[in-house]
């Protein structure tokens, strides 16, 4: 079987699946395609682990990515760790100590190691709050981590830490994360993270968009990547773009170049038999793309004046009357 039949039988095979079944409520996602309302909604289809992991290689291999895009699992409790992971805060695992998630991420996608985070295994406050693993203290909520140093206005600084996304304490208590290289995990992940330039963003973007049009909506802030990254994708069904911080450039070495698309790796019912899987929805694009804009080759750069236009270039300038 070639990998483009391979494409091909995992989105008929998904479509099959995800056809029984409604979901009350669709609403229209300004910029983008149908979203789902994960409160209330049917479970999500998780895709084997077998297309996940060739995924995982066919990404690495037509964007020349220089680390393994990140299959993401969130955990109720450790009894759902998967088999291999290491945690930081044990001390067979031999990581010597805790880490922040930004480094936990590192390792998976540099290293190719499978890591699981609780709560213990944290040592950076950001994913503690914004994974719902303990309660926002009140001085976090009153804006002190980011006034006066970051944000020059105490109630702009509150506002910003109360109204930014978070999962909720209630619900994600006592729960966790597993992450590891999409191309050798274990486990069917509820996210896929990748990071990139701004290059193979484009071009993310692009395969992302084939099939319905579909937009990534963000808001960028530089800190907090890791819970701006991975949180809106969690609440929300949609994919995301994040900057990366102040505290993941130091403490994890990330290139000075990374940007950073989160997809809901899952395939959800959207109502009338339809469903709907943004990563599957990725991989069909770069499927499709393979052979008309190969990423090796697309769009290499020129500064030649005249350059030879598209024949819907050429018709719009004629229309225009700007064709020579």
């Amino acid at each position: 079987m070639t990998r483009r039949d391979f494409f091909r039988e995992t989105v008929v095979a998904s479509a099959t699946l995800a056809g029984a079944g409604a979901l009350s409520g669709v609403a229209q996602a300004s910029g983008s395609s149908r979203h789902y309302n994960k409160e209330g909604a049917y479970e999500p289809i998780p895709i084997p682990v077998n297309e996940l992991n060739e995924y995982g290689k066919v990404l690495e291999e037509q964007l020349l990515l220089k680390s393994s895009p990140i299959a993401i699992k969130m955990l109720k409790d450790e009894s759902e760790i998967p088999a291999g992971a290491r945690r930081p805060s044990d001390p067979a695992s031999k990581i010597d100590g805790r880490l922040a998630l930004c480094q936990g991420f590192a390792l998976a996608r540099r290293q190719r190691q499978t890591i699981a985070m609780f709560d213990t295994d944290h040592w950076c406050f950001e994913p503690v709050i914004a994974f719902g693993l303990r309660p926002p203290p009140e001085t976090y909520l009153a804006g002190h981590t980011t006034f006066p140093f970051l944000i020059a206005d105490q109630e702009a600084a509150a506002k910003h830490a109360q109204e930014d996304l978070r999962l909720p304490y209630e619900k994600y208590k006592g729960s966790g994360m597993a992450m590891g290289p999409a191309n050798t995990v274990n486990f069917s992940p509820d996210l896929v993270m990748i990071y990139c330039n701004p290059d193979q963003l484009r071009y993310l973007t692009l395969a992302l968009g084939y099939k319905e049009a579909y937009m990534v909506n963000s808001s960028f802030y530089g800190i907090g990547s890791c819970g701006r990254a991975a949180v809106p994708p969690l609440l929300k069904g949609e994919a995301t773009i994040a900057v990366t911080d102040l505290g993941e450039r130091e403490r994890a070495m990330v290139g000075e170049d990374k940007i950073v698309l989160t997809l809901p790796a899952k395939t959800w019912q959207l109502g009338k038999g339809n469903s709907r899987n943004l990563f599957k929805d990725l991989m069909e694009g770069i499927d499709h793309f393979k052979d008309s804009l190969p990423y090796k080759s697309a769009f290499p750069p020129t500064m030649m004046p005249d350059f030879r236009q598209p024949d819907f270039y050429v018709d719009y300038f004629k229309e225009w009357g700007l064709w020579p």
